[in-house]
């Protein structure tokens, strides 16, 4: 069975965005080190999923970066040209290379992109689609990157749960620009 994993930028009190939605506290100075953690989590990764409201600026911005020769880079490429599920209750269909829309049930049409053959699957977000996932116990593997700010208050991926989450730690790894990745995986028991 394909895996889920969730890459998504965290501040150290727990928050994916301020109350909103500002992300001007997320480091971006990442050294080459952090760069190929990246490209190492998204290498075996052929499907990417995303909520309506993060996509509407990924995929557009993604296409730009890699439009402009000074800022291309291979980590545009791979989110351009990777297929992209974006899960919306009100979007029929989105602008962007190798994008659908889901309308469907989430946790059937999740379900069923896991059972079918194919490398692993990543999700970004956003903070509600993520939580719905978290709640469902959909997501196999959660690549935190824990950011060296507090911001007292914002949106949260966990503030949904109906039970308690069990995790286990995979690895714990600090990075130069400050930010610590802590790679868990789910724990079913």
């Amino acid at each position: 069975m394909r895996k889920l994993k969730l890459q998504m930028q965290i501040s150290v009190d727990g928050y994916v965005a301020g109350p909103n939605g500002e992300m001007d506290w997320m480091q971006w100075n990442w050294d080459e080190e952090l760069n190929n953690y990246v490209i190492e989590l998204t290498e075996p990764v052929d499907c990417i999923l995303l909520g309506r409201k993060l996509a509407e600026g990924f995929i557009p911005a993604w296409a730009a970066s890699i439009a402009n020769p000074e800022t291309e880079d291979a980590g545009g490429h791979k989110m351009v040209d990777t297929h992209k599920i974006v899960f919306s209750k009100t979007l029929k269909s989105i602008e962007g290379k190798n994008v659908v829309v889901e309308n469907g049930d989430m946790v059937e049409a999740v379900t069923a992109l896991k059972k079918q053959p194919g490398k692993d699957i990543i999700v970004y977000g956003g903070s509600t689609f993520v939580s719905s996932l978290i709640q469902q116990g959909l997501i196999d593997e959660y690549h935190l990157f824990v950011n060296p700010a507090a911001i007292g208050k914002g949106m949260s991926i966990f503030n949904t749960l109906q039970s308690r989450l069990n995790l286990k730690l995979v690895t714990a790894k600090p990075f130069e620009c400050g930010i610590v990745v802590l790679y868990y995986k789910y724990d079913r028991q």
